[in-house]
C-alpha cells in the first residue's frame, strides 16, 4: 500500500507540475512570427494569415530552410503556428493549424482547419512554442486525416526535413519519408518529439470559415467557397514551390 501511495503522490506531482509548465508556456503565446494580421471578417482567417507567414518564414531560412524543390513535390502540407509543449515526466502538445492538399491538376485544395493534440510518459521536462509545417509525399496522409485522424509516427512515418542549399541543388530530390517535418522554435525541451501527436479535423473552426459544415472531403476536392484570403495562402505557395501553375 506503501509503494501505491508513492506512485500516486508522484503522478499527482507530476501533474501539478505539468500544469505550472502549462501556464508557464502562456509567456510563451507572443507569435513566432513578426505580424499582425488585419482583423478578420470570418472566423479562421487570422489562422490562415499565421499559416502564410509561418511558411513564408520557413521557406525564407538559406540554411535551415524549406527547399522549392521539395515544395514542388509535395502532395499534401500542414502549417500549425504556436504548437504548444510542456511537460514533467508527463507531457502533452496542443496547436491547431490547416492542412492542404494538391489535386490532380497540380492547384491547392482549400485549407482544412485542424488539431495536432498529443500526451507522453518518459523523460521529458520543459515547455516550448514552435511553429510547424509538415510536407507530406502523397495525398494519402491529407485523405486520412478528413476521414478521421492519423497519429505521427503510429500511422504515418515522420522524419526532419531536408534544409538548405545542398536540398535545393540537388537534382534527384526525393521524398523517402511519408512526412517531412520542419519547425521554428522557442523555449526549452528535453526528449522533445512530434511521434505519437495526432491530427484531426477541427469541424468547429471549419464550419465557422466556410459558413457551413461541410465534410473534410468536401473541402478538399470540391470549389467550396472561401474568404479571399485563401487566394493568398495560394499565391504564396505557388510562390514558394516556384510553380508556375495558375
Amino acid at each position: 500500500m506503501k509503494k501505491v501511495r508513492h506512485i500516486q503522490s508522484y503522478l499527482l506531482f507530476s501533474l501539478f507540475l505539468f500544469f505550472i509548465f502549462t501556464l508557464k508556456a502562456a509567456s510563451l503565446s507572443q507569435p513566432m512570427v513578426n505580424t499582425e494580421p488585419s482583423p478578420a471578417s470570418k472566423p479562421g482567417e487570422e489562422r490562415v494569415e499565421r499559416a502564410i507567414e509561418v511558411i513564408k518564414e520557413l521557406a525564407s531560412l538559406k540554411e535551415e530552410g524549406i527547399p522549392a524543390r521539395l515544395l514542388e513535390k509535395a502532395q499534401g502540407i500542414a502549417i500549425i503556428p504556436g504548437v504548444v509543449k510542456a511537460a514533467w515526466g508527463i507531457g502533452g502538445q496542443y496547436g491547431r493549424g490547416i492542412v492542404l492538399v494538391k489535386r490532380e491538376d497540380g492547384r491547392w485544395s482549400n485549407p482544412l482547419f485542424i488539431q495536432l493534440i498529443g500526451g507522453s510518459l518518459g523523460w521529458q521536462i520543459g515547455v516550448q512554442k514552435a511553429d510547424i509545417v509538415l510536407v507530406f509525399k502523397n495525398r494519402q496522409g491529407v485523405e486520412n486525416i478528413a476521414s478521421n485522424k492519423i497519429t505521427l509516427g503510429a500511422d504515418m512515418s515522420v522524419s526532419a526535413g531536408p534544409v538548405g542549399r545542398s536540398a535545393e541543388a540537388s537534382t534527384d530530390l526525393e521524398m523517402e519519408a511519408e512526412i517531412y517535418s520542419y519547425s521554428k522554435s522557442k523555449g526549452l525541451f528535453a526528449g522533445i518529439s512530434l511521434k505519437g501527436g495526432t491530427l484531426r479535423v477541427d469541424r468547429e473552426a471549419n464550419a465557422g470559415f466556410y459558413g457551413a459544415d461541410h465534410k473534410a472531403s468536401s473541402i478538399l476536392y470540391e470549389n467550396v467557397k472561401a474568404p479571399s484570403v485563401v487566394e493568398k495562402l495560394h499565391s504564396t505557395l505557388k510562390e514558394l514551390s516556384g510553380s508556375t501553375q495558375k
